[in-house]
């Protein structure tokens, strides 16, 4: 049985540092019954950190979109996105727009989301590294 995973930019900068945590998502990445998919605005998210923390983008780029399906995005996804941001935004005061297009791609396909990031706590299928 197959599992689906999206990777949020937590997930990927722990895979990316070669952490205890990134290594978990590592063995999910390359476990070959698991799909992984990363939402485009993930790539922008995990970008510009490594350009903060003055890393190479290019590695951040090519790791994602070599061992992930890229959701990208879409006018319906971004309705959707702007809704799931202004509901949880009630609750979690400073949860980001790019968790809410987490999480919509989530739903889309039906998959779990891998995450270190505590704005993801009690969220349905959601995986903590």
């Amino acid at each position: 049985m197959s599992s689906a995973f999206v990777l949020d930019a937590y997930a990927w900068v722990e895979y990316l540092d070669g952490s205890p945590r990134g290594r978990k998502v590592q063995d999910i990445i390359e476990d070959e019954r698991s799909r992984v998919y990363t939402c485009a605005v993930t790539i922008a998210e995990v970008v510009s950190k490594f350009i903060r923390r003055e890393k190479d983008p290019k590695v951040a780029y090519d790791a994602i979109t070599s061992n992930s399906i890229i959701i990208n995005i879409d006018q319906e996804i971004s309705r959707l996105a702007g809704e799931k941001h202004a509901e949880v935004r009630k609750r979690v005061k400073d949860f980001g727009l790019a968790d809410a297009y987490v999480l919509v791609c989530s739903n889309v396909q039906q998959a779990t989301i891998l995450t270190g990031d505590s704005h993801f706590t009690g969220m349905p299928k959601t995986m903590f590294i």
